[in-house]
């Protein structure tokens, strides 16, 4: 090989890997669901308040919806000395290594330890785990489009079906709007799609800043069309957003490279009725609603 083999080296500056070991020794304790329903697989819940309830019950911080988990199944503790796990009492009972917790005993988790909550199973990460803060930083570029800083489709549909049961059971008005750009392919065709990405970015700052209360959860469902769930809101707050988002919207100036892009959006908006009890009615019903939008000439709110 002689002198046709050169062996190259990069060159990493010390800032860059200082802020990166800074972010590591600064990640959270954390539960990562190793086993459970499809839709939680992977997720991680970072403990970073001082207790947690698991459980089947929507208002758990730790929301289960898994048969085999009790409503109120297990507590998680975050003291000085540690973080602690205890069993609530639950029917199939709460397991670390196959050894069964006492209830309402704590027990004291080690980095790794996984706990068996009925047919669920979670790993934890100690506070300053590189897995957690890995697994931190990929969860985050799932879960958030890069483009918008909304949440993705992926997110969306990991929360519709939580606070559609929480509606239910706590008897919570829960709405959703559905809306997209009208005519955006015309952007694209006119301004190229660096043009029509400008105006998404634009439009995810806009709604995430002027819009949104800090309880909402918006999402960019697919192309230009976004979602936006309301908690504890009826159809006539719904309707009342969507019309703020609409106008908010519309009068904002698109300026992309010296030149104005006039843009609207078209809205569908529904309230969760007593008979929905899948996120999918509910989430149809919007969508057509917003199809309706568009059949009836666009920049409009309809009511689903």
């Amino acid at each position: 090989m002689g002198d046709d083999f050169t062996e190259k080296t990069t060159i990493v500056s010390g800032d860059t890997l200082g802020s990166h070991f800074q972010r590591v020794g600064s990640a959270p304790p954390s539960l990562q669901v190793l086993i459970g329903p499809t839709a939680i697989i992977g997720k991680q819940y970072f403990l970073e308040g001082n207790e947690y309830i698991i459980g089947r019950n929507p208002d758990c911080k730790i929301f289960i919806d898994d048969r085999s988990v009790s409503r109120s199944h297990a507590k998680i503790q975050v003291t000085g000395e540690g973080v602690f796990v205890s069993d609530l009492g639950s029917a199939n009972k709460t397991f670390i290594k196959e050894a069964q917790l006492q209830a309402n005993l704590p027990f004291k988790l080690a980095n790794g330890d996984q706990i068996k909550c009925g047919n669920v199973i979670f790993k934890f990460l100690e506070q300053g785990s590189v897995e957690s803060y890995t697994n931190q930083t990929l969860m985050e570029r799932a879960m958030k489009d890069p483009l918008t800083g909304a949440y993705t489709k992926r997110a969306l549909l990991e929360r519709g079906p939580e606070v559609v049961k929480r509606s239910q059971n706590l008897k919570e008005n829960l709405s959703v709007l559905v809306f997209d750009i009208d005519f955006f392919k015309k952007v694209n065709d006119r301004y190229g799609h660096p043009g029509g990405d400008y105006v998404l970015k634009e439009l995810g700052r806009l709604v995430q800043s002027q819009v949104i209360r800090s309880e909402d959860f918006f999402a960019r469902y697919g192309g230009e069309e976004f979602v936006l769930v309301l908690l504890n809101a009826n159809i006539t707050v719904a309707q009342e957003v969507g019309e703020r988002l609409r106008l908010s919207i519309q009068s904002h100036i698109f300026n992309y490279q010296g030149s104005i892009i006039p843009v609207t959006i078209s809205v569908g908006a529904a309230q969760r009725q007593s008979s929905d009890h899948d996120w999918d009615v509910l989430f149809n019903r919007a969508d057509t609603a917003l199809y309706r939008s568009k059949q009836e000439g666009r920049n409009r709110v309809t009511l689903g």
